[in-house]
C-alpha cells in the first residue's frame, strides 16, 4: 500500500508531501491543474523513463520519494531479498528516484541503490497504475497466462516437474552423445591397437629376459671363438695331454733311482690331473656356449618388436600388456555408453510423453477457466457502457516449457461485427480503463498489487455509468487499496479519502498543490463537479444526497 509520497521540483510541483491510506482514494481538480503531473511523478518513483522534461524549471533536479508498505509474504517481497535488501518488518519500504536536469538519474529501494530495470521489476508488482499509455500489468499478454491461472486457482505444479524432466534427460543426453561420440572416433583406434599388443602378447618382465638372453647369446659368440682349436691342443693326439702322459712315462723308469726325478713325477702327475680336468671343463663351456643362430635372430626381433610397439603407444615396454587391458576396458565402456545413450533416449520419451499428458490436462483445466473468466468479464461490460463490446481468452500454441503448451491473450471487440484484437488496440483511453476495471473485478479473487491506481477510468461517462464505475472501484478498494483520479462525482463520492489538486498562480510562477479535503470540504469539491465553476446550492444537495447514498 502507498503511504506516503514526497515530490520536489517536478514540473509545477515545488514540493508536495502526500499522506494515503487504504481503501478508496480519490484524486479530483479542475482541467490543467496538474493531475497529470502527479501521476509522472509517482510513475518516476516506480521506475518509468526519466524525462529530463519533468524536472521544473530553474531546478537542478526533481526527486520523488515513496514510502510503501508491504503485507508478508507479498512477491515483491521476493523480489527485493534477490536484491539483498530486508525491509524491517512492519515498516514501510522507501522507494526514492532522483533526475537531474541533464537526464541523469538514480533510483533507490530500501536506501539501496538498484537499476531502473530493477525499480521497475519491483513496482509491476507493488502498484498498478492503469491508463491509456500503461504498457504493464493487463496490457502486457505475457503476463495474461499467470492471471488466468491465478483466478482458476490452477495449479502448475505438476507440468513444472515434468518439464524440469525432461530438461534434465535432454540435457543428460546431449552430454552422453558428446561422450559418445567422441568415444567413436577412438573405437576403431582402440580396436586396432588391442589387436596388435593382444597378437605381441608381450609380458611383464619380458623385454628385460630379452635383452639378458640376446647378451648372454652375444658373449657365447665371443667366447665360443676363443675356444676354436683348443679340444686338440690340449686333447688331441699331440696335444698337451699327451705330451706330459709322454714325459711322465719317460721319467718314471728313473724316478725310483733319483728322487728329484721322484719329484718332477709328482709335478707331472699333477699338471696331468688339472690339463684333464681344464679340459673337460673346456669341452663343457663349449657344449654350453653352442646355440642356434635363429635363436639369437628371434629374440633380437621379438625385442625389437616390443620395443616398438612401446614407443608407439609411448609407454615402458613392461606397461604393454597392462595397456592392452585398459584398452579393453575401454572399449567395453563405448559399448555400455551406446547402450546408456539409448537407455537415456528411452526415458527422455518417457519424460515428454508425461509432459504432454500433463500439459494437455493442464490445458484443459485453462479453457474451462477461460469460460467461466468471459463469462464474468462479460457480466461487467453492459453496467459499463460497453455492452456492443466483446470479451474473450484466446489460446494459441506455444513453445512447451515450464508454464505448459498455451500462449493465453485477453482479446477485445468494441463494435459488433469487429474482429477481436489485443487490449491495447482500443483507441479510447476511457474505454480501455473500462475493459481494465472489468477485468480487475473479474479477476479481483485472483490478487492484485497492494495499490491499483486508475486514471481516465470515468472519460466521457456519467450517470448510471459512472456510478458503476464507483461502485466496482469501491469493490476492488476491498481487497487492494485504490487511488482513482477522476472527473465523475458518482466516483467522488464513493471514495474514502479524497484529495484536492489545485494550480495556485502567484508572485514566484504558477505551482501545483495537493492537499487532503474534510467532510465539508469534499461536499463542495463534488457540488463544483456537478454544477462546474459556479456552485449552486442546488449542486451542494446533490451532493450531499451521492455522499448520503455512497
Amino acid at each position: 500500500m502507498l503511504k506516503h509520497l514526497e515530490v520536489r521540483d517536478v514540473v509545477l510541483v515545488e514540493q508536495l508531501a502526500l499522506e494515503f491510506e487504504g481503501g478508496l482514494g480519490v484524486l479530483t481538480g479542475e482541467t490543467g491543474a496538474g493531475k497529470s503531473i502527479l501521476l509522472d511523478a509517482l510513475g518516476l518513483a516506480l521506475g518509468a523513463r526519466a524525462d529530463s522534461g519533468l524536472v521544473r524549471a530553474g531546478a537542478e533536479a526533481a526527486s520523488v520519494t515513496a514510502e510503501i508498505h508491504l503485507p508478508p509474504g507479498h512477491p515483491a517481497l521476493a523480489l527485493l531479498a534477490g536484491q539483498g535488501i530486508e525491509p524491517d518488518p512492519g515498516e514501510p519500504l522507501v522507494v526514492r528516484r532522483s533526475l537531474k536536469s541533464d537526464g541523469g538519474s538514480r533510483a533507490f529501494l530500501g536506501g539501496s541503490a538498484v537499476p531502473a530495470a530493477v525499480l521497475r521489476e519491483f513496482s509491476a508488482l507493488a502498484v498498478e497504475i492503469h491508463g491509456q499509455h500503461d504498457d504493464r500489468g493487463l496490457l502486457n499478454p505475457k503476463g495474461h497466462r499467470a492471471l488466468l491461472d491465478s483466478f482458476g486457482k490452477i495449479d502448475t505444479a505438476r507440468v513444472e516437474q515434468c518439464w524440469a524432466e525432461v530438461v534434465r534427460i535432454e540435457r543428460d543426453l546431449a552430454e552422453a552423445r558428446v561422450s559418445a561420440d567422441a568415444a567413436d572416433r577412438d573405437r576403431d583406434y582402440l580396436a586396432h591397437s588391442r589387436a596388435e599388443i593382444e597378437a605381441l602378447a608381450p609380458e611383464p618382465g619380458e623385454e628385460s629376459a630379452l635383452t639378458d638372453r640376446r647378451l648372454a647369446m652375444q658373449s657365447g659368440v665371443k667366447a665360443g671363438e676363443s675356444l676354436a682349436g683348443l679340444d686338440e691342443l690340449l686333447g688331441g693326439a699331440d696335444g698337451a695331454v699327451a705330451q706330459l702322459r709322454q714325459a711322465a712315462r719317460r721319467i718314471e723308469r728313473g724316478a725310483a733311482d733319483h728322487p728329484l726325478l721322484a719329484e718332477a713325477l709328482a709335478a707331472l702327475d699333477r699338471a696331468l690331473i688339472e690339463a684333464n680336468e681344464a679340459d673337460e671343463r673346456i669341452a663343457r663351456a663349449a657344449d654350453a656356449l653352442t646355440f642356434d643362430p635363429e635363436a639369437l635372430d628371434q629374440a633380437e626381433a621379438r625385442l625389437f618388436d616390443i620395443r616398438a610397439l612401446a614407443r608407439k603407444h609411448r609407454v615402458e615396454p613392461d606397461a604393454l600388456a597392462a595397456l592392452g587391458e585398459q584398452m579393453r576396458g575401454q572399449l567395453h565402456a563405448i559399448e555400455a555408453g551406446s547402450e546408456q545413450v539409448a537407455a537415456i533416449d528411452r526415458a527422455l520419451v518417457a519424460a515428454r510423453g508425461d509432459f504432454a499428458e500433463a500439459a494437455s490436462a493442464l490445458s484443459l483445466k485453462r479453457r474451462n477457466a477461460a469460460v467461466q473468466l468471459d463469462e464474468r468479464v462479460a457480466a461487467e461490460l453492459a453496467p459499463l457502457k460497453l455492452d456492443a463490446a466483446r470479451f474473450r481468452t484466446a489460446f494459441a500454441a506455444a513453445e512447451p516449457g515450464a508454464s505448459g503448451i498455451d500462449r493465453v491473450e485477453f482479446e477485445v471487440s468494441t463494435n459488433p461485427g469487429a474482429p477481436f484484437g489485443p487490449l491495447t488496440r482500443i483507441a479510447s483511453g476511457g474505454e480501455l480503463s473500462r475493459f481494465i476495471l472489468a477485468l480487475k473485478v473479474a479477476l479481483a479473487e485472483a490478487g492484485s498489487a497492494a495499490t491499483m491506481i486508475f486514471d481516465e477510468v470515468d472519460r466521457g461517462v456519467g450517470g448510471a455509468v459512472a456510478s458503476a464505475i464507483g461502485d466496482r472501484l469501491a469493490r476492488l478498494a476491498g481487497q487492494s487499496q485504490v487511488l482513482v483520479v477522476t472527473h465523475s462525482p458518482q466516483v467522488a463520492a464513493r471514495a474514502a479519502h479524497h484529495y484536492r489538486i489545485e494550480k495556485n498562480h502567484g508572485a514566484g510562477g504558477t505551482r501545483t498543490t495537493v492537499r487532503k479535503l474534510s467532510a465539508a470540504e469534499r461536499r463542495e469539491e463534488i457540488a463544483r463537479m456537478l454544477s462546474g465553476a459556479e456552485v449552486t446550492d442546488e449542486a451542494r444537495a446533490q451532493a450531499a444526497k451521492l455522499l448520503e447514498v455512497a
